[in-house]
């Protein structure tokens, strides 16, 4: 059976590679960029570096720096009147996950026109819109590798996927010295969002051999790294490693999906602005324990490529040491609960079956080994609040 495979038709990895951003604008033919960013790396000159080496090969560029921590619609109206104000020829998305998804939902809106809630799955936007040039900043979200953007429709509190090869960028530059300087708490949840990225590609209904290669080398990078980057930031060698991973990861879930750790965290961030790679990681464990049953040998797969599990082991053996280290991993990273994080109780059980339903009509519970009812996911909500 065929499948089909979508990749950036460039991809510069390795230290300095952020240096080649004015070569691969040229061999594009692109020559007047808006930089998507967020106020942070614009505040510390970062952005403007970017800028400052655009211009001196000749090259016109301007800064949009307003992007917000979960993009919303209103927020991507705001830079496309920007982008509209100028004469640029494609969107480089410099950041985390937000200014990089920004980017995407931006370069789309300045071709197609409409509104972000006119784009929302089940649409597809084949259709190119402006080529994309992302460098992520973080080991985490894999968006410089998919064909998928996520938006919060603010009116209704729902977190948008958006889909289609207008999402997918011309080019990447994963430069892994761009993270040298994350913060623990950003460091551990990007990194569990990269795990979660790999592991459900791998469990997938749509996974496939491509996909594959892809989600276990991930795994096989992050697993033993994701400590070391939390203990120690300055540790170049696991920063490679996660941002290699997080990168793989991003290829693998682009040609495979997500599914329901990823559909039932999109409404936590939308309702309480819980950061996304913080709400899988409340997940994870429980819904890996729901899912498990279903593909007894695809999850015993991703624990010995996270080598928790040896060879010999058992397929049963193997999953009940994945749910041990993911329960595990959430204590050493000091992830929170719901509960712990400081939500309202009262505002968390009411939407429990609003936020199931907008988990559901995202379509990545349907990708799960063990598709859900809206009931069970009520239940595992229910379950996570003070897990």
């Amino acid at each position: 059976m065929a499948f089909n495979i979508t990749l950036p038709r460039l991809m510069r990895i390795g230290a300095g590679a952020v240096r080649d951003l004015t070569e691969v604008l040229t061999s594009l033919g692109l020559s007047r960029p808006l930089i998507v960013t967020d106020r942070f790396l614009f505040d510390t000159g970062r952005a403007a570096m970017l800028q400052d080496a655009v211009a001196a090969a000749g090259l016109d560029a301007r800064i949009f720096f307003d992007t917000v921590a979960e993009p919303t619609a209103a927020s991507i109206e705001s830079a496309l009147a920007f982008l509209l104000e100028g004469d640029h020829d494609c969107v480089v998305g410099f950041g985390g996950g937000s200014p990089i998804d920004s980017a995407k939902a931006i370069a789309v809106l300045a071709v197609h026109g409409g509104r972000c809630r006119d784009y929302k799955a089940p649409h597809l936007q084949d259709m190119p819109g402006l080529p994309i040039i992302a460098i992520p900043t973080t080991a985490g979200t894999g968006s410089e590798a998919t064909r998928f953007t996520i938006i919060t429709d603010e009116v209704s509190d729902e977190k948008m996927l958006c889909a289609g090869l207008a999402y997918l960028p011309v080019a990447a530059l994963i430069d892994f010295e761009l993270t040298l300087t994350m913060p623990p708490r950003l460091t551990a949840d990007t990194g569990i969002d990269a795990l979660t990225h790999a592991m459900e590609a791998y469990v997938s209904r749509r996974a496939n051999p491509f996909s594959d290669g892809f989600a276990l080398s991930a795994m096989r990078a992050i697993a033993p790294n994701l400590r070391r980057v939390w203990a120690d930031p300055g540790d170049r060698h696991a920063r490679e490693a996660m941002m290699l991973g997080s990168t793989q990861a991003g290829i693998a879930f682009s040609n495979a999906s997500v599914a329901l750790v990823h559909g039932m965290s999109r409404p936590i961030g939308a309702h309480f602005h819980v950061p996304h790679g913080l709400s899988n990681a409340m997940l994870l464990p429980m819904v890996t324990a729901f899912s498990a049953p279903a593909a007894l040998a695809r999850y015993a797969d991703c624990a010995r490529a996270m080598a928790i599990a040896g060879d010999e082991e058992s397929n049963q053996g193997a999953v009940g040491k994945l749910l041990e280290e993911l329960e595990r991993l959430n204590a050493d990273l000091q992830v929170p609960s719901p509960a712990a994080y400081g939500i309202d109780p009262d505002k968390w059980f009411a939407l429990l079956p609003l936020m199931a339903e907008q988990a559901l009509a995202s379509g990545s519970p349907g990708n799960n080994p063990a598709v859900p009812s809206v009931d069970q996911m009520v239940e595992i909500y229910r379950r996570a609040w003070a897990a």
